[in-house]
């Protein structure tokens, strides 16, 4: 059987578009009562989960990290979103603006912009503040769409998507799960689906055709992932926010083997298909591994 050209796979997508796609800002109850009992994450995805400082929490204080990781995850979600939003312009700056892909595109950008909203009234709901990115790391943010191009984007977006989503595809069933944090994992997960298989796709079609030096780089810098998450998942602030000494929190954190796990199983169905399409390089596997994704 012949595989779909790009066009055809985007258009496929775009009628998925048509199908389900969500508004949050009416299609999630933003007024429904917080359950003061409940988890904002599921326990077993806390980072302190399974450690001896989390046996010692009290269940209010279990809690508590927990709406302030999600808050953290969720503050990384917007800026993430921003860089990929601001890389997706700039492509399509030297796109055919009638072909269907371009139309994709288009499509997942303003599901992205809708995910930007739904994480920032999801902070606000949980009656938080999100966690801001220092100075010199929104120079980062903003200079990485120059970056992002080619193959690279779709590994950008893949890292960034993909790990979220596995990990959300095991929270929005969890009995102890706030019902508004339910729903919007539903949603994202829904519309991310969509955004993994277009980058999958488009990777897929691009990785055979590399050169070799530009794709010997790219199958390793993407090492960087795994350092950039180890920092994000064991962040000092939603530690200190939750009354924890940070420093002892995140060493206990990165210690955990129960951590360890979950991580590797929220990587594990990226890292097959990076190693598919012979883009997971010794390096980039070493540095997967030293961050406990592998």
């Amino acid at each position: 059987m012949t595989a779909p050209t790009r066009g055809e796979f985007a258009e496929r997508l775009l009628k998925g578009s048509v199908k389900k796609s969500y508004a949050p800002v009416v299609d999630i109850d933003w007024d429904a009562p917080l359950d003061p009992d409940k988890f904002f994450l599921p326990p077993k995805i806390v980072s302190l989960y399974g450690t001896p400082l989390w046996d010692t929490m009290s269940r209010a204080q279990q809690i508590e990290l927990s709406r302030q990781e999600l808050v953290n995850t969720l503050s990384a979600g917007i800026w993430f979103e921003n860089i990929l939003n601001q890389s997706l312009l700039r492509k399509m700056m030297h796109q055919d603006p009638t072909a269907r892909a371009t139309h994709y595109e288009l499509t997942e950008l303003g599901d992205e912009t809708r995910h930007m909203v739904m994480f920032g009234k999801a902070i606000t709901r949980v009656g938080a503040k999100p966690v801001r990115p220092r100075r010199y790391q929104r120079v980062i943010i903003n200079a990485l769409p120059f970056v992002f191009q080619g193959s690279a984007l779709w590994v950008a977006a893949l890292i960034g998507e993909e790990i979220f989503d596995s990990l959300q595809r095991q929270m929005m069933d969890d009995p102890e799960l706030q019902p508004i944090v339910q729903r919007l994992m539903r949603i994202h997960v829904t519309e991310e689906a969509r955004h993994i298989q277009f980058a999958r796709d488009g990777l897929r079609k691009r990785a055979p055709a590399m050169r070799r030096g530009p794709k010997l780089l790219l199958a390793n810098i993407n090492g960087l992932g795994g350092v950039f998450f180890q920092h994000l998942f064991t962040h000092p602030v939603q530690y200190q926010r939750a009354g924890l000494d940070p420093r002892e929190a995140r060493r206990v954190a990165r210690a955990s083997a129960h951590r360890h796990e979950v991580q590797i199983l929220g990587f594990a169905p990226l890292a097959s298909f990076l190693q598919k399409v012979g883009l997971l390089g010794p390096i980039a596997r070493r540095q997967w591994k030293r961050s406990h994704f592998l």
